[in-house]
């Protein structure tokens, strides 16, 4: 062979030029080159992010137990319900009868609009008995709010929709459920 073969010279591999392995399985011949950069630092990020939501949540107080945490997030979805952002279940009103604040704001409430007719025990006057199990216009929590805004003309009661808000009506079906137990 003469100097100028060029099968003797050696060549510099261009940077980008695939690299094969030399063993084959399956009829499958693996690549052998090195991963991107931007795949690599993908990597090594999720890793890092991974173990510091790990200490964060799970290993330091600093985000509050699990309990506290879920127990603010109920207090937020329990206050973004009676603001009057969605309409309210039967079990989230009876949820809200056992939180002492819906019932002492509901309590409030009661006392300056619905005793006069309904008596300060809930046992009635004018108004019916709130705390038997004989419900005129529907029992269920749902019912509760929808005659207290709606109100029984008929019987005298005004409509309190626009008097009290959404907010203070689901606070006094709270109250008035408390003085019950919720269905089984």
């Amino acid at each position: 062979m003469s100097e100028t073969d060029p099968q003797q010279i050696p060549v510099a591999r261009p940077k980008h030029d695939i690299v094969l392995r030399d063993h084959i399985y399956d009829g499958i011949q693996e690549y052998d080159q090195r991963l991107p950069n931007w795949w690599l630092w993908t990597l090594y990020a999720a890793m890092i992010f991974s173990f510091a939501y790990w200490a964060y949540y799970h290993r330091t107080e600093i985000a509050g137990t699990q309990e506290t945490r879920f127990q603010k997030e109920m207090a937020a979805v329990m206050l973004a319900a009676a603001s009057g952002g969605a309409d309210l279940t039967d079990d989230q009103l009876w949820t809200m009868s056992k939180d002492p604040t819906v019932i002492a704001a509901g309590k409030q409430t009661y006392v300056t609009t619905c005793a006069s007719c309904h008596g300060p025990d809930l046992k009635g006057g004018i108004g019916v008995n709130l705390t038997d199990a004989e419900w005129i216009h529907g029992g269920k929590p749902t019912e509760i709010i929808s005659t207290v805004k709606n109100g029984v003309l008929a019987k005298g009661m005004p409509t309190w929709g626009p008097v009290l808000g959404q907010t203070r009506i689901a606070e006094v079906a709270a109250f008035v459920l408390s003085h019950h137990s919720p269905p089984q």
